[in-house]
């Protein structure tokens, strides 16, 4: 890589900053900083993290969703201040805390940043409003193509940058994984490997459950308010629930989820990706998915899915499940969503900056 021949050359290695209102946690915002953040290391940067919540470098209490006031501008510049490139967490994407966005942006002005976008706020009915900020030092990278056209319609100029997957991780633990849930080994177990919150329609998930006589296992928590609806669900669930990882095992991973599991589960109504879609080819396990808008254009690469509204054909699959299909999966997923592409992409954009190293 051009950069980072450049950055080993110089005196002092270049320094980014990663930005957001919380990191290091399970969501997808944090999951796929933490690969952005591998991939910079990997061009010769030196990597911090701030946020308002989680285990990160610069803890900035105002800058979470839920603050009472944003940090003040001099907090945010002290914590920026030597950051060659700061890269902005779709904390001015979505205005969950506006006056925060508001401050970075200002300590932004004028120098090089990213503007990552996991989703956009006319994409959340309830969050509508206008276009991100923008400066000419910026640039800016959407996850999806929708992204990209729409910010495109408000005059703002995107790359995309599709999330990005191991496909080359090793298969996780069914036998063990399903014993510490109490799941038999003859027993149907249907992973929908997402948090609780009302887009991720836990109840299409439940109904589909109990359609294919399965248990259904909801792996993530309840959020923004959830809970008690979530209660209710899985009070009136008419079949077998599962929440969470087994309590013998908090560090569950990701692929002993995906090991354990007959069948995924991705019932949302919007994802500004849906990590799942693409995991459940990595892991090689079948997908029943919902016709959210960046589920169609993911579909458009190839994969084979099974529709959410097409239950007989799920049923089909169980009854005679085609191994080629879950290969072929994989295949697509490596050819165009592998982590090892992430690096070269990054740097097309980094290499667009008005960088002094």
């Amino acid at each position: 890589m051009v950069l980072r021949v450049a950055a080993l050359q110089c005196a002092l290695v270049p320094f980014a900053a990663l930005v957001s209102f919380r990191l290091g946690g399970t969501d997808g915002v944090s999951i796929e900083s933490a690969k952005w953040r591998s991939a910079l290391e990997g061009l010769g940067f030196d990597v911090v993290t701030v946020a308002g919540e989680g285990p990160v470098d610069h803890l900035l209490p105002g800058l979470a969703m839920a603050a009472d006031r944003p940090p003040e501008r001099a907090a945010g510049e002290r914590a920026l201040e030597d950051a060659d490139v700061v890269v902005v967490e779709n904390l001015c994407s979505l205005p969950l805390n506006p006056a925060a966005a508001e401050v970075v942006a200002q300590v932004c002005a004028g120098r090089p940043a990213i503007l990552h976008h996991h989703d956009l706020s006319w994409q959340r009915p309830h969050l509508g409003s206008g276009p991100p900020p923008d400066d000419p030092a910026w640039r800016h990278v959407t996850i999806n193509e929708l992204s990209r056209r729409e910010l495109a319609a408000h005059g703002v100029e995107a790359t995309t940058i599709y999330n990005c997957f191991d496909t080359a991780t090793p298969r996780g633990r069914r036998a063990g994984t399903r014993s510490a849930l109490g799941v038999d080994a003859n027993e149907r177990l249907i992973l929908q490997p997402t948090r609780a919150l009302a887009r991720k329609n836990v109840a299409g998930g439940l109904a589909l459950a109990h359609e294919l006589g399965g248990t259904y296992w909801l792996l993530g928590p309840a959020e923004d308010g959830y809970g008690p609806e979530l209660d209710r669900l899985f009070a009136n669930a008419p079949g077998r629930v599962i929440h969470g990882p087994p309590t013998s095992d908090r560090a569950l991973r990701a692929a002993d989820a995906y090991a354990a599991c007959d069948l995924v589960l991705l019932a949302s109504t919007w994802e500004g990706f849906g990590n799942p879609a693409v995991e459940s080819a990595v892991h090689r396990r079948p997908l029943c998915i919902s016709p959210y808008p960046v589920a169609r254009e993911l579909s458009s690469f190839g994969f084979q899915w099974l529709p959410l509204d097409e239950p007989n054909g799920v049923k089909r699959w169980f009854r005679s499940p085609d191994p080629a299909v879950l290969q072929h999966n994989w295949e697509v997923a490596d050819a165009h969503f592998s982590l090892s592409q992430l690096p070269g992409r990054l740097a097309g954009v980094l290499s667009t900056l008005p960088l002094s190293f």
